[in-house]
């Protein structure tokens, strides 16, 4: 029993943490978190990484030019969190803050503190482009960290009006996107567009597909069916939550993108199996975290 009033604590006290780089990219991202902190009573964690450890092993010999170069680096840092807490100050002055610098690489630091966080914050670049774009941090941090983590885009606006709005598929990585999408619009009083695509496939690979292969008849009555029955349990738990259920043949990027427009948050699912750079995020939420016109919610299977 203690053991279960402490998980209660620590899930009701954890901060929400921001990955800091000293850019314009996470000046969005930063005022995104300290606004969500700021309604919801809990503390913000914002995190600079230094990535010593391989700076150390690239330097080799060159130990002696350490201290200047690590002293140089740690005065940059600190001036990247003062700039960040400002920042956070313009948005919600009363927010408690907390800082850390830290000479582990940026990325495993943040999936380490993932896991004891209520969510983890990180800006990117908006607009489309190759993956590099989103940076190697960023894409590491969504396919490897724990939980929730959200991506901020550098046009993306503050919370506003708008449905909080989630990919529905079959799997458990769906349920528990599910679950933080009802949590998201309930703390936001926000109404929740349940979107399911029962095929992945994009319009020309759909329309080329061998029909045998699609559910045709009566697919979208059964398909129906399928969302009423992964919606069920979390109406009961969220009854004041307003859900409009959408169902699709296919085109799954679209129509989120298509909603990314006007809502204030998109949640979807990740794969969380690792691999290069995180590619095995899933091809939508890897697509949507790139296009999404709002901030995207990547959502762990733990």
């Amino acid at each position: 029993m203690t053991s279960e009033t402490d998980n209660r604590h620590r899930l009701a006290t954890a901060p929400i943490v921001v990955g800091v780089d000293g850019t314009t990219t996470c000046e969005n991202a930063i005022r995104w978190a300290a606004d969500t902190a700021a309604h919801r009573g809990r503390r913000l964690h914002l995190v600079h990484g230094l990535g010593l450890t391989s700076m150390r092993s690239v330097l080799g010999s060159y130990d002696v030019m350490e201290p200047a170069v690590t002293e140089s680096l740690r005065t940059r840092g600190e001036r990247m969190l003062a700039a960040a807490v400002h920042t956070a100050r313009e948005v919600a002055p009363e927010v408690t803050i907390a800082t850390e610098l830290t000479e582990e690489d940026p990325a495993a630091h943040l999936i380490t503190l993932s896991e004891s966080a209520h969510m983890v914050v990180l800006g990117a670049r908006a607009g489309a482009g190759t993956l590099s774009h989103l940076g190697s941090t960023l894409l590491k941090v969504a396919a490897h960290g724990h939980g929730a983590v959200v991506v901020v885009h550098d046009t993306d606006p503050l919370p506003a009006l708008g449905p909080v709005v989630v990919g529905v598929d079959g799997s458990g990585v769906g349920v528990s996107a599910l679950a933080a999408a009802f949590e998201e619009a309930a703390e936001r009083d926000a109404e929740l567009r349940a979107v399911h695509a029962w095929s992945d496939l994009e319009e020309g690979a759909f329309a080329g597909a061998d029909y045998l292969l699609i559910p045709i008849e009566d697919g979208e009555t059964a398909e129906r069916a399928v969302l009423a029955e992964r919606l069920a349990g979390f109406q009961e738990k969220y009854p004041d939550v307003t859900v409009v259920r959408e169902v699709h043949p296919n085109g799954p990027r679209r129509h989120l993108a298509a909603h990314s427009a006007v809502a204030r948050l998109v949640v979807v699912g990740s794969r969380g199996r690792g691999g290069f750079h995180g590619l095995l995020l899933g091809s939508t939420s890897l697509w949507i975290m790139q296009h999404a016109g709002c901030p995207v919610m990547i959502v762990h299977p733990e």
